[in-house]
């Protein structure tokens, strides 16, 4: 069996292409991926109508390189998936619409996948693919949680963020430190260069005892160096402030992670979203679990962004395991807002 899988929620067109065996893990066929980065940096951030106007330019064009690159032809397709939500509304229209309309025309069934499901099983796409059970950080620019998971579609939420996400707290203090976007990337860059213990940031709930996370507050105090800095701080001081900012998001991280296994007793830790490939929060997971004695797994860092083999996976992993809701009526619905545990 073959699963075709789009994603298009935010500012990334990806298309995969993934086999299903009888038994044993689903293996990836193909892959392609646009990145919408230098169409927003114009403006600070994505613009919802454009990103969903680039989708539509991108996702046949994908879409034929994907089966160019595995040598068969959509005739051959068993199943598409796509990526329901959550999302950008116009965004996820697009992978929705192209989804549905192409089952239609090749009388294939259809399956709706949760994003952050995706996320949550792109590990299983890793040369070292975990086990379950085992808790789950979901860090990205939109959401930081940690999940125990026992299987597939079983997921409990031991903790999440109360406002700001990992992701929005990297790249907002990255954007007051005057780098471009998408800011996350560029102050880890930065953050090389500088001294981490330079600046005393707050590190919010962090010895909360509980493992739900804050980062509003991390930002205020990074803005309010900023100011101290004035209009000409040298680039050694933003170095200093960027590296003191990373310190303080991955150490939270860190701490409620291991508050996290230590509450489970699991002994295998899952780091997905686009802020797990951060070097730093890996280096600082990685020497804490061994410590631990835990196990630690990520996605391959081509697959930490968003993109359509995670979905076309979660799909795999749902069809296996006879948990798909399959649909071959042309309807549809996406869902913007969508709490995983529901999925």
């Amino acid at each position: 069996m073959k699963v075709l899988g789009f994603e298009s929620s935010c500012d990334e067109t990806g298309v995969a292409l993934v086999e299903v065996p009888a038994t044993g893990t689903p293996r990836l066929l193909a892959q392609a991926l646009h990145s919408q980065i230098a169409m927003h940096q114009a403006y600070g951030g994505v613009v919802p109508e454009l990103a969903s106007r680039d989708h539509i330019r991108r996702v046949l064009p994908l879409t034929r390189e994907v089966m160019a690159q595995a040598g068969t032809g959509l005739k051959d397709v068993d199943v598409i998936a796509y990526t329901q939500g959550p999302g950008l509304a116009g965004a996820l229209l697009v992978s929705a619409g192209v989804a549905v309309s192409l089952a239609a025309a090749l009388g294939k069934p259809t399956l709706g996948i949760h994003h952050l499901e995706g996320h949550l099983l792109s590990p299983f796409l890793s040369a070292d693919p975990p086990e379950f059970p085992f808790v789950a950080l979901l860090v990205s620019g939109g959401h930081t949680q940690l999940m125990r998971v026992d299987e597939v579609g079983s997921y409990e939420i031991l903790g999440e963020t109360i406002d700001d996400a990992a992701g929005e707290a990297f790249d907002k203090s990255a954007k007051l430190l005057g780098l471009p976007y998408p800011g996350g990337p560029h102050l880890a860059h930065m953050a090389e260069q500088g001294d981490e213990k330079a600046f005393a940031l707050p590190r919010p709930l962090l010895h909360s005892g509980k493992p739900d996370f804050s980062f509003a507050g991390l930002k205020t105090a990074v803005l309010t160096q900023v100011k101290k800095l004035g209009d000409a701080p040298t680039e050694q001081q933003r170095a200093d402030l960027a590296a003191s900012t990373q310190a303080a998001i991955v150490e939270v991280l860190v701490k409620k992670s291991m508050l996290a296994l230590k509450e489970t007793g699991l002994k295998r830790l899952v780091v997905a979203g686009g802020v797990g490939a951060n070097a730093e929060l890996r280096r600082q997971l990685n020497a804490a679990c061994a410590k631990r004695q835990v196990r630690v797994h990520y996605p391959e860092l081509s697959l930490c962004t968003d993109n359509g083999a995670m979905i076309a996976m979660a799909a795999a992993m749902r069809l296996q395991r006879g948990m798909a809701t399959l649909q071959q009526d042309g309807s549809f619905a996406v869902r913007p807002r969508w709490a995983l545990g529901s999925a």
